[in-house]
């Protein structure tokens, strides 16, 4: 009860950031869940981190609509008709994403907006009006931190209005992904991307070659940070193992890798189950959502994220590496056990079936997980930590290596000297050159700009400023990149100046 009158009372929340806060005080008011032997201790030791998703999962954490089959057939449940007209077809979408819950009670996906939007540009001047519209409305509307929308791989119409809106506009939300091949994305499209990322910190590049194949059964999204899921689908649950903390209970590195990770491992593969088993067989979502009686959704593409963190501070403490040329990032031995701690887990997360999930074979996916604003010592997924990073074209190669692994999603983040924002082209020839290498995703801002790229969402300076000085602010993703700056130091990336 303390902790509810503290949230009625904290004038740095807005009136729906309290609501959000309220319903989880409840939510975790009550224990419903079976816990796997085990798991209770491994979270007690900070080892699985549950990712503040609540002890009842009444809805799945990432939902990702086809949105396509609104513009098609309109919906029943909301009483929308096909729309006709870029108007109708912005606000059948506003009205739409109020009604599509996730973690954070935010849509966190939008859709591959270029596409959807496209066959309704019609007048340039009136669609870019509507367009400008509709996203300052997101950003005012869906205040959540990981609000996602996607565009690409090819140049449209709509999504060069996107890209020009977006730089314009200069918001935090949505965040934004180009999805980008080389034999589809024309190079002044992606200099534009270019442009508008030195601007706003969005978009981010994916590997569309990388994630076609991975996702080859269907069509896939980026969601929320970077997540990678199917269209029509979603993540059932994200929790993550701190390899950090679990590197702390290892007497050897050998130790670590055939007994302490196989074993917590599959406790937390046992405990996403379970969440899993809840969420589809006694609570009431996939019985009575509108998205999965009408075909929004289907329960067969959803998959569970086992997230992991810490992986550098994981070799660094099993290596004794106190030296910087020892650490990861910088030493071959370093990194190679790096890899192989990660090749570990896939093998045991590829060998567990999960009664639960019905693609990708019955399995979870691995997911190199962007941290929380409580994390502190402890770097996001696969990243080198924050200061230690080599130069550009060493950080790539040294990052490439670990990204076929996770399928659902890795990433590095870029922070760029301010004359990259003269010739945006050149940050172009760099996302090529990663995409070559076998990046899966790549994320840069300029050092200059208001919105930058905390982990894997945006948020501006100003309203952190304006937060810290104890004022409320519109946005939820202000709170949690305030946290991440104060205690892990975020923004203090280095910058990558032009040789």
């Amino acid at each position: 009860m303390n902790n509810c009158l503290q949230i009625v009372k904290d004038t740095s929340l807005s009136y729906h950031q309290q609501v959000y806060s309220l319903a989880k005080e409840a939510e975790n008011s009550i224990e419903v869940l079976n816990l796997p032997e085990g798991a209770r201790e491994l979270m007690k030791k900070d080892i699985i981190c549950t990712l503040y998703e609540g002890n009842a999962p009444y809805r799945p954490r990432y939902i990702i609509p086809d949105y396509q089959i609104l513009m098609e057939k309109g919906c029943r449940f909301l009483e929308l008709e096909a729309p006709r007209n870029i108007w109708e077809a912005t606000d059948a979408l506003l009205i739409f994403y109020k009604h599509v819950p996730s973690i954070d009670y935010f849509p966190v996906y939008l859709g591959n907006l270029d596409t959807l939007l496209d066959p309704f540009v019609r007048d340039d001047e009136e669609s870019a009006l509507a367009i400008r519209l509709f996203l300052r409305h997101i950003d005012r509307t869906l205040s959540g931190s990981f609000v996602h929308a996607n565009i690409g791989p090819a140049e449209t119409l709509a999504g060069r209005m996107i890209l020009e809106a977006s730089t314009e506009l200069n918001n935090a939300v949505p965040n934004l992904t180009l999805k980008y091949d080389p034999d589809t994305t024309g190079r002044d499209f992606l200099n534009l991307a270019c442009r508008c990322a030195l601007e706003t910190a969005k978009p981010s590049f994916a590997n569309h070659r990388i994630y076609s194949e991975d996702f080859s059964e269907g069509d896939y999204a980026i969601a929320s940070c970077y997540n990678g899921l199917f269209i029509g689908g979603g993540g059932y649950t994200l929790n993550r193992l701190k390899l950090d903390n679990l590197a702390g209970e290892a007497v050897s590195p050998d130790d670590f890798l055939e007994n302490l990770l196989p074993g917590a491992a599959r406790t937390m593969l046992a405990y996403m189950d379970e969440r899993i088993r809840f969420l589809t067989e006694e609570s009431a979502f996939f019985r009575s959502s509108f998205l999965v009686k009408e075909g929004f959704i289907e329960k067969e593409k959803f998959t569970g994220m086992f997230g992991v963190v810490g992986l550098a501070e994981a070799v660094n403490s099993l290596l004794d590496a106190r030296i910087p040329g020892d650490r990861f990032g910088k030493s071959k031995k370093a990194d190679a056990l790096g890899l192989k701690i990660v090749q570990t887990l896939d093998a045991v997360v590829r060998e567990w079936q999960s009664p639960c999930v019905g693609c990708f074979g019955g399995r979870h996916l691995l997911h190199a997980q962007v941290g929380i604003d409580s994390d502190e010592g402890c770097s996001p997924g696969c990243r080198i930590p924050v200061g230690e990073e080599p130069d550009t074209m060493e950080h790539i190669l040294q990052s490439a290596p670990f990204h076929p692994y996770f399928a659902s999603g890795i990433g590095d983040i870029y922070a760029f000297e301010k004359s990259y924002r003269e010739r945006p082209e050149a940050l172009g020839d760099i996302v090529r050159g990663a995409m070559d290498s076998g990046l899966r995703y790549f994320s840069a801002y300029s050092e200059d700009s208001d919105v930058v790229r905390v982990t894997g969402y945006l948020v501006k300076r100003s309203e952190m400023e304006k937060l810290e000085r104890g004022k409320a602010v519109i946005n939820q993703s202000t709170v949690l990149g305030l946290g991440m700056r104060q205690r892990t130091k975020v923004l203090e990336r280095r910058l990558r100046t032009e040789d």
